[in-house]
């Protein structure tokens, strides 16, 4: 949905700008309906060396990981519609090269939100999503139903309603503006006046002395768009609530919309222009998003997929509380050593996971997290 959108966009209303190849991995047979068709490529090396710059929007960590150090290689910009992959494995790649999330998915929005806000001289506090609809534990049959009703997969949809993707959009987001979270899996709370739970984000953030990111489910006002809780100079106070955004002094600041494919553009262009990192992981993260199992299972079992599956969800979690936790995009093709519990997080120790070049890049940057560790304990000991 997400390449369809964008090669319709550029096609039709970006006229500098030519789409060279459309890198997929699926039988040229198999599409209908495609638009450029005669720009498929089954090849990597094809795709970079038309390339000026790389859209990656595969929503897969492997396949996009690859992808994007071979444009690095070739010292390509990469803009991404990939939260996925810029938690598992966008924190190594982001001190290889540049990468930035695109305008338009949640996480982007939210970027670009921020820049406008401290453009304006107002100070973020909280970085909020909205959550339409949330189920921990949603059926087969269901997800089935709804992927049919709305064109995507089942995978996304499952991800979508169990929680998972706004735990990693989320989690982008603290990476890379700085905030941390209140609590493992956020406070998500259920609001009917976006206003009043905006304060209590703030007032939460204002206790931990740092921004946090979070999300509501909405009530009564529609979902679907980003928000700010901010503060601004006392001095301001009279105008702002002039302005119609309330006495304060927390004010909300809302995107009432993200429009996906339609914005990638806004990005790209930002990157050709040469203009800075909208938004990544950071190359130092403080959080991460773990796998948490929905039910019983014992050892031996296969899991297929973590993100978009029936067996795991996934949490924000800190970095420094977590150390050994498997990121939950990791878990593809993977069996259990032992057995696990409904809720626990799952650690390397419970499962076999197939070598990749992802597994290779976390386990690189979980080694290099605790070199400072082990070099103070020294300094200590001595």
């Amino acid at each position: 949905m997400i390449a369809r959108g964008f090669l319709r966009l550029i096609k039709q209303h970006y006229p500098d700008l030519e789409i060279s190849r459309i890198l997929t991995r699926r039988p040229f047979n198999s599409f209908s309906d495609f638009p450029l068709a005669e720009r498929l490529t089954h090849s990597i090396d094809d795709l970079v060396d038309h390339s000026d710059l790389i859209v990656e929007c595969s929503g897969d960590v492997f396949h996009g990981t690859e992808v994007i150090e071979r444009a690095f290689e070739a010292g390509l910009p990469v803009v991404t519609v990939n939260a996925e992959l810029q938690v598992t494995t966008g924190s190594y790649l982001a001190g290889k090269g540049f990468i930035t999330e695109a305008e338009g998915d949640q996480p982007g929005s939210l970027a670009a939100l921020h820049e406008e806000a401290l453009q304006m001289g107002f100070k973020p506090l909280v970085y909020g999503n909205m959550k339409g609809y949330l189920n921990h534990d949603p059926t087969p049959e269901n997800m089935a139903y709804w992927a049919r009703l709305q064109g995507i997969s089942i995978d996304q949809t499952t991800s979508f309603t169990d929680g998972t993707k706004v735990q990693i959009e989320q989690v982008v987001v603290g990476n890379g503006l700085g905030a941390t979270i209140t609590r493992q899996g956020l406070e998500g709370i259920a609001s009917t006046n976006l206003n009043d739970s905006a304060s209590v984000l703030g007032m939460l953030a204002e206790r931990l002395g740092q921004p946090i990111t979070d999300y509501v489910i909405p009530s009564g006002f529609p979902a679907g768009g980003v928000f700010l809780v901010c503060r601004h100079d006392a001095e301001q106070q009279q105008a702002i609530e002039y302005f119609k955004l309330g006495p304060g002094p927390y004010y909300t600041l809302i995107r009432p919309f993200h429009l996906c494919s339609l914005e990638v553009g806004k990005t790209v262009r930002r990157v050709l222009a040469g203009g800075g990192v909208l938004l990544n992981n950071s190359t130092a993260p403080t959080l991460g998003v773990a796998a948490i199992a929905k039910r019983p299972m014992r050892a031996g079992e296969l899991i297929e997929r973590g993100i978009g599956g029936f067996l795991f969800r996934g949490e924000a979690v800190k970095l420094a509380e977590h150390p050994d936790h498997v990121p939950i995009g990791l878990l593809r093709k993977t069996a259990l050593k032992r057995a696990v519990e409904p809720g626990q997080i799952i650690t390397y120790d419970d499962v076999d996971i197939l070598p990749s070049r992802a597994l290779e890049i976390v386990l690189q940057q979980a080694e290099a997290a605790t070199v400072p560790l082990e070099l103070t304990r020294v300094a200590l000991n001595g």
